[in-house]
């Protein structure tokens, strides 16, 4: 069985005592010897559509139909102080190319 991490139901001594040691990292002035980066991922669903582009004298097209091309995540790594910042995406899987 896997233990994950997460914010309890109910209040935990334990985690507030810890949460309150991350956030005092955030509070510290800079200091370019203890760097200090947040990283965050959003999965993104990569769609196509199915209807050609419309042309000069078209009638509206309205579908809701769209092709799956795959999924990427998108990374980002941000050193807040500084103003340094870097993103990555990385194709996981399907066709987009």
């Amino acid at each position: 069985m896997n233990e994950y991490w997460r914010i309890p139901p109910k209040e935990n001594v334990d985690f507030i005592a810890h949460m309150e040691d991350i956030l005092d990292v955030y509070k510290m002035p800079y200091n370019p010897q203890i760097t200090v980066v947040c990283m965050d991922e959003k999965p993104y669903q990569m769609l196509d559509n199915r209807l050609e582009p419309m042309r000069c004298g078209d009638i509206q097209k309205t579908d809701s139909e769209y092709i799956r091309k795959g999924t990427c995540s998108i990374f980002i790594f941000v050193e807040p102080l500084s103003g340094w910042r870097y993103a990555s995406v990385q194709q996981k899987t399907g066709l987009w190319k």
